[in-house]
């Protein structure tokens, strides 16, 4: 069966997705700052690429890898790329691989920067940013002497002479020690030299070498950006598989990170019942999962596990199965992420299970709009006072869920007084910057204020991008474009949830708006001028210029304002 919207129970996480048919084939992989909107988009009405549509139809499901950052999504993406060779990755599918570095296990290492390291070698890798990488190389041979020859020659070589490099070929003398160096700084012990080269940089600079500086400067920032790449790969990834659980009430998932040569390879997952022992649910889990498969040469467990079963595993691998709970280095990072991974999707099995209150929300508001699914809800609301501090806001929901980190804030910037007019404005500035199309769009507001937003979507050609509704707070009516008005009842509450918030939020800005003008604003500060005399008075003279510009007699002539008030307030603008 075609994967539907409503399968898109996925994280606001960094990570890779990739659409499966049900035979487990994947068609496509991709990479994605945060999944779930990653791979809504696919989903979208007018989907940006031809393909779309016929990949949709073709898979089956679509499973994720969470990774702790958009860089290891990255590299992932390209190693599940390469051994998947998926039909749809058209763009991906060539035998191109990111750089590695290298060195080789010799007498007298040298480094390389290749896209295919020799087996015997130390390597480090793969690097997204292959200029970065090569930096590094050169920075690495500067300062250490690092070889990159093909050979070793008696008399030396140019490099040798020049400087690069610290010709071992003609005296050994602690070039070993050099190796184990750049060994470390490989390894992300890379403190002592950007020390080093900070040092130096500001050396450069108080003699006024700005341009040497600069390059330290960019020497310290491409040591940083490499030794940070080392994440997702390992030298000591070697047929190893990591076993994370996550748990829920009476739920739990199980999964299965393997990684070899130095890469995660992939994941496999499944869910359990959990009565109570996440031991015994581990245990259970092994002996069902390696009955019909070799062990790994290394498992990573969360919790360590008996000598029987311990036995069992070797006596399957027919040699010494490592088992290991990791508690520092790249292990604890892959046990770390196989956790992070069974979390999410346990999480997963329980909203398609029961649904959380706000997901139930979610898909009320959907059926009493006839809607397939509301998982994505953008609200905007209108906030001034007499034409003063004039602002908007936008707020967004995610499976019934607020999505604060999606909330935003706008400043009137042209000469609109009223709502409506602010309104069109606040949406064209989103509607610019928006990536991620909501599955309705509510504004609040009545049918006025439907209109004239309808206008705006229509003039953008975005009108088949999402669904359009305002919601007035009489009768908690809806209002559609060429639909009958809806009253809503307590299935509409998601929609009231939304707007109600986004009016507590342009509120809260707009007092922020307010209280930084106060600050430079002098009438604030009158003892004796509250809120009602300050509004009378902007309301006679039509705005602070013209307060300005009375005298003393004239601010007496406005209600409420006495002769000793009309003085404090001259004094405090003159």
């Amino acid at each position: 069966m075609p994967v539907t919207p409503d399968m898109l129970d996925l994280p606001a996480k960094p990570g890779v997705y990739m659409f499966r048919t049900d035979k487990q084939r994947v068609l496509y992989v991709g990479k994605a700052t945060v999944l779930s909107q990653r791979v809504r988009s696919y989903f979208a009405k007018n989907p940006d690429r031809v393909m779309i549509p016929e990949l949709v139809e073709n898979s089956d499901e679509i499973e994720f890898i969470v990774t702790n950052t958009p860089r290891e999504a990255l590299i992932l993406e390209r190693q599940l790329i390469r051994q998947h060779r998926p039909k749809y990755n058209s763009r991906l599918k060539d035998d191109k691989s990111y750089p590695y570095l290298a060195l080789t296990r010799e007498e007298f290492p040298k480094i390389l920067y290749t896209r295919h390291p020799p087996k015997k070698s130390w390597k480090w890798g793969p690097f997204p940013n292959a200029g970065a990488a090569k930096q590094v190389v050169q920075l690495l041979r500067r300062h250490f002497g690092i070889r990159d020859c093909n050979e070793l020659l008696p008399q030396g070589c140019l490099s040798m002479h020049i400087g690069l490099c610290a010709g071992p070929c003609i005296e050994a003398g602690d070039y070993a020690q050099r190796v184990n160096n750049v060994r470390r700084i490989l390894n992300g012990d890379a403190g002592d030299l950007v020390e080093e080269l900070a040092k130096e940089m500001d050396t450069l600079s108080k003699a006024q070498h700005y341009e040497d500086a600069a390059m330290i400067r960019d020497m310290i920032k491409a040591v940083r950006n490499v030794t940070s790449q080392q994440v997702i790969s390992s030298t000591v990834y070697r047929d190893c598989d990591a076993i994370g659980i996550g748990v829920k009430g009476d739920l739990a998932a199980i999964v299965v990170l393997h990684a070899d040569d130095g890469v995660i390879k992939g994941q496999e997952s499944w869910p359990l019942v959990y009565g109570g022992d996440e031991g015994d649910s581990i245990a259970s889990f092994i002996v069902e999962h390696y009955s019909d498969r070799r062990p790994p040469r290394m498992l990573l467990t969360p919790i360590p596990i008996s000598d029987t079963i311990q036995g069992w595993l070797d006596e399957r691998r027919g040699s010494k199965v490592e088992v290991r709970v990791p508690n520092r280095g790249d292990l604890v990072t892959l046990t770390n992420l196989a956790r992070q991974n069974a979390s999410m999707q346990v999480e997963r099995m329980s909203n398609k299970a029961s649904g959380s209150l706000e997901q139930r929300a979610a898909d009320d508001g959907a059926a009493i709009l006839g809607m397939e699914s509301l998982d994505h809800i953008v609200c905007f609301d209108m906030a001034q006072l007499l034409g003063d501090s004039r602002v908007g806001a936008s707020v967004c929901l995610r499976n019934g869920r607020p999505s604060k980190k999606e909330y935003r804030t706008y400043t009137i910037k042209g000469d609109a007084l009223d709502d409506l007019r602010m309104m069109e404005e606040v949406v064209e500035r989103w509607i610019k910057r928006v990536e991620d199309w909501p599955d309705l769009l509510l504004i609040d507001g009545g049918q006025t204020h439907l209109d004239i937003i309808k206008r705006l979507l229509d003039k953008h050609g975005i009108q088949d991008r999402m669904e359009l509704a305002s919601l007035a707070k009489r009768e908690e009516t809806v209002h559609r474009d060429g639909k009958e008005d809806i009253v809503l009842d307590r299935r509409g509450r998601v929609l009231v949830h939304a707007r109600d918030e986004a009016h507590r939020f342009v509120n809260k800005f707009h007092r922020k708006s307010r209280a930084k003008k106060r600050l430079a604003d002098p009438l604030e500060s009158v003892s004796g001028l509250g809120a009602k005399k300050l509004q009378a008075l902007l309301r006679h003279f039509g705005g602070r210029q013209g307060i300005a510009q009375a005298s003393v007699g004239d601010l007496k002539t406005v209600p409420g304002i006495g002769p000793s008030l009309a003085q404090r307030i001259y004094d405090s603008i003159h």
